[in-house]
């Protein structure tokens, strides 16, 4: 398939591997990711896709009103809440801020999934919330 949509019922298949990376702008973060849609679900608005972050990028503090989980394929990446490598696989829940990117010396390509539609909404000048130590 090139990424034509199946009938209803059938199975889908990508090969991640022939398909070309569409390159996306961040326009808010004068920045660009590379992506390779895989599935989109008209009914729920649920889509998988393999995206690349380029060495040194960082999606700076965000939010969705969706969850989405990342499977790190190789690099590592760089999270308000850690940093992960291949075979790890983290999941935001719909909500909290956050951010997350690749390290500065490799890019880093995850497998990234949401159970709804993906939308972002920045954060200009968030925090990272500065911890405290127990009295």
């Amino acid at each position: 398939m090139s990424g034509a949509e199946a009938p209803e019922g059938e199975v889908q298949r990508r090969n991640s591997n022939t398909m070309p990376w569409e390159v996306r702008r961040i326009d808010e973060l004068d920045a660009d990711i590379a992506v390779k849609p895989l599935l989109e679900d008209p009914d729920t608005g649920m889509s998988v896709m393999k995206l690349k972050y380029f060495a040194g990028f960082t999606n700076t503090w965000h939010t969705h009103s969706c969850a989405h989980g990342m499977y790190v394929l190789d690099g590592v990446l760089m999270t308000s809440v850690g940093s992960f490598g291949p075979g790890e696989f983290v999941w935001f829940p719909e909500g909290p801020a956050m951010e997350h990117g690749a390290a500065q010396d490799n890019d880093v390509t995850v497998l990234f999934i949401t159970n709804k539609p993906l939308d972002i909404h920045y954060l200009p000048g968030h925090q990272a919330p500065v911890a405290t130590s127990p009295e």
